[in-house]
């Protein structure tokens, strides 16, 4: 069928027409269609009529046969397992998982961004998809989302208060729900003074934890207002939060109520010491929230002490900067900043739910990251 339509195919789960077969998600470099959005179980695409297709699609890196089978094959799941998204199912399975960044850019050619989710889809649970990261105006997230789900990638929009006030962030929630997103992390935003737009009006309506109060009474079939919902979206909520904070007293507050209202998963700040998560986990006691903590590899020293300087709770201990100023060239400093990365994956790997690692350009050395870490098996390698 190749340069034509492909035929109408139903999902034998929920039976809803779709047009292509981007509408059921498949894992490319896998060899084989998997993961209906719908039912969630790894199995060939189903649909209807039972022939085989042969899909040549551009969407598809080679050709694959697609084999259907009968209805009475299909796994039965409870309506909870069939709202949660894989990262939810994930998390609640006890399985370490690893998020990442991906920074929507200003425009609407995504061949960047598709090619490193590509890149890493092995290696990486879900993506982050910023909203105008340091407030610098980009394409929207959730339409981002939504076509990374169609490439079979798990998305994790973040929604912050700076751009919308809480009619906005509602309805926003609700399109992205009905689209198929299911993954949210709420914050503050950066200062709109920071970014391209300086002009701009901050709108600060909701905090982060008000924002995630609103989410969830959606989840819960009604609005912030009170008033009730025609079909109630299936959201899995996250927030931030600070183990390095100077005021950690002040931030167990600020978590807790954003635990209160909400959220059951939070990415952290970049940790350098892991006694530094070890306190916060100590003092928070999240129970069944699942906490990712942050890693942002260094480059250099210069960059560490940037971070010592700039950002509030990053503290990069004064012998890991003596280890980054050791590199004599600029290999030496990769070699060091991927190794102290994974040196401190694997000594919170024990402590946290999972990582949410911050490349911040340093997307191809994520695999090497993670691999050192003893995360994933190297390419080539067979597992044991």
């Amino acid at each position: 069928m190749s340069g034509g339509r492909l035929p109408e195919l139903k999902c034998l789960w929920r039976e809803c027409l779709v047009a292509t077969a981007a509408s059921c998600r498949y894992r490319a470099g896998y060899g084989r269609m998997s993961l209906c959005r719908h039912t969630g179980a790894q199995t060939s695409f189903l649909a209807v009529p039972f022939t085989p297709v042969r899909v040549t699609e551009r969407l598809f890196r080679q050709e694959a046969l697609i084999g259907f089978p009968q209805a009475d094959v299909l796994p039965r799941l409870s309506d909870e397992q069939e709202a949660m998204s894989l990262l939810a199912t994930k998390i609640k399975s006890q399985q370490f998982v690893i998020t990442s960044e991906l920074t929507s850019p200003k425009g609407v050619d995504l061949s960047d961004l598709f090619a490193k989710a590509d890149a890493l889809r092995r290696y990486v649970d879900a993506f982050n998809v910023t909203e105008s990261h340091r407030a610098r105006m980009t394409i929207a997230p959730t339409a981002v989302a939504r076509l990374l789900l169609d490439r079979g990638i798990e998305p994790i929009v973040q929604m912050t208060a700076r751009d919308r006030n809480r009619i906005a962030l509602q309805a926003e929630l609700l399109g992205a729900a009905a689209l198929g997103v299911r993954n949210f992390v709420f914050m503050g935003g950066d200062p709109v003074v920071n970014g391209d737009h300086p002009e701009a009006k901050p709108v600060f309506d909701l905090h982060a934890n008000q924002m995630l109060g609103a989410a969830r009474a959606l989840c819960e079939g009604r609005d912030l207002a009170g008033n009730p919902l025609r079909g109630t979206p299936a959201m899995f909520l996250g927030a931030t939060a600070n183990p390095g904070a100077a005021d950690l007293e002040t931030e167990l507050v600020n978590v807790r109520r954003k635990i209160d209202a909400g959220a059951q998963f939070l990415q952290t700040q970049a940790i350098y010491d892991p006694a530094t998560l070890e306190r916060f986990l100590e003092a928070l006691k999240p129970r069944e929230v699942a906490v990712l903590a942050g890693i942002i590899p260094l480059k250099s020293a210069k960059m560490a002490r940037w971070l010592n300087t700039n950002v509030p709770g990053i503290r990069v201990p004064e012998g890991l900067i003596a280890e980054m100023a050791l590199a004599a060239d600029a290999a030496a400093q990769t070699h060091a900043g991927i190794g102290i990365a994974a040196r401190t994956i694997r000594a919170v790997r024990n402590l946290c739910a999972g990582v949410h690692v911050m490349a911040l350009g340093w997307d191809n050395h994520v695999p090497g990251i993670l691999e050192s870490a003893g995360l994933v098996v190297p390419v080539g390698v067979p597992e044991v």
